[in-house]
């Protein structure tokens, strides 16, 4: 899996940047599948830094986050919930959507129908 960061406008603290990719490896603990994180952090407002994180999955959509807020810290702190929740929602729909085998078809209603 590829972590990616890249700043606008400006450079990163000397530790954000090795912040940044430790917390976003951990998405990899929701969903296998991950090919690379892209994080972008914009510092065209010194004021309210903004981040953008895009996650590319196999054979899926790329999930998309972005957030806002005094510091690139606490703004990826608030993007990542963002990811997780669409990460979670895409595991839920690749996963949940199983036919239910012969063996579990409950034959008691089959049989007091007749």
């Amino acid at each position: 899996m590829q972590v990616n960061v890249s700043a606008r406008h400006g450079s990163l603290q000397p530790g954000d940047q090795e912040l940044i990719v430790e917390k976003a490896e951990k998405l990899r603990r929701l969903y296998d599948r991950i090919n690379a994180i892209e994080v972008t952090v914009d510092l065209k407002q010194l004021e309210k830094p903004s981040v953008e994180i895009q996650v590319s999955a196999e054979h899926a959509e790329d999930c998309i986050a972005t957030a806002e807020s005094s510091t690139v810290i606490s703004a990826i702190d608030n993007a990542i919930p963002k990811v997780e929740h669409q990460l979670r929602r895409l595991k839920e729909k690749k996963t949940g959507h199983r036919a239910t085998g012969h063996k579990h078809i409950d034959t008691t209603v089959a049989a007091d129908e007749d």
